[in-house]
């Protein structure tokens, strides 16, 4: 008997190929080896990163202290700003004023004119104001998403949606919406801003954030 013959049980095995020793194919079962699970996908926060959030931590939800702080600069920046232009005013009021003679007969007629011109004044100083407001507010959060008292405490208005910038449309309703509040000797504007105490979504998204579809997050 020859070993090597189809009958001979103690041959060599008559596919080469499968020799003895060679590492079985993976992923095949009944090899003795127990198979790895699959790893599950990571799931995602659902917002892009922002600037700012180290380790691929997702955003925060502002606190309202920050969001306080942030008004409270921007409040300061608008009142340097707004002292500026109504120094101005009263200044060419006093002027005005200091050229009219009162031992003059038309001493009321002179003070009426430079009143006048005062009011006058006062009313594109406002207009001003509100323009200045606007602009700041609105493509400053439209473009990079945050004032500067936003940037001072380490916030940004985003899409609730995407996380992206809000964009010049959202930012402007956004803005809008406190300023008109504030036509009612500033209480609809504060309620607005007190708003998102009263947002149950976990957001903490103000009236104006709700219409817009923004909210604010932090670093």
């Amino acid at each position: 008997m020859s070993f090597g013959s189809p009958n001979d049980p103690y041959g060599a095995p008559q596919n080469p190929q499968q020799g003895y020793g060679q590492p079985q194919p993976q992923g095949q079962p009944g090899y003795g080896y127990p198979q790895a699970p699959p790893i599950p996908p990571q799931q995602g926060y659902g917002y892009p990163q922002q600037p700012g959030h180290p380790g691929g931590a997702g955003p925060r939800v502002a606190s309202m202290g920050r969001r306080f702080g942030a008004r409270l600069i921007d409040g300061v920046i608008f009142g340097v700003i707004y002292g500026i232009l109504i120094a101005a005013g009263a200044s060419s009021f006093v002027g005005a004023a200091k050229d009219c003679d009162p031992n003059a007969a038309d001493y009321s007629t002179c003070i009426n004119n430079a009143s006048s011109d005062f009011t006058s004044k006062f009313g594109a100083v406002f207009g001003t104001m509100m323009i200045i407001t606007l602009l700041y507010e609105w493509l400053m959060v439209g473009l990079l998403g945050r004032t500067l008292g936003k940037m001072a405490v380490g916030l940004y208005v985003v899409n609730a949606e995407t996380g992206g910038k809000p964009g010049l449309g959202k930012a402007f309703i956004r803005w809008v919406i406190p300023t008109v509040g504030s036509v009612a000797c500033g209480i609809g504007q504060l309620l607005v801003y007190l708003s998102p105490f009263w947002d149950k979504s976990g957001r903490q998204q103000g009236w104006h954030d709700k219409a817009a579809g923004t909210m604010v997050v932090q670093n």
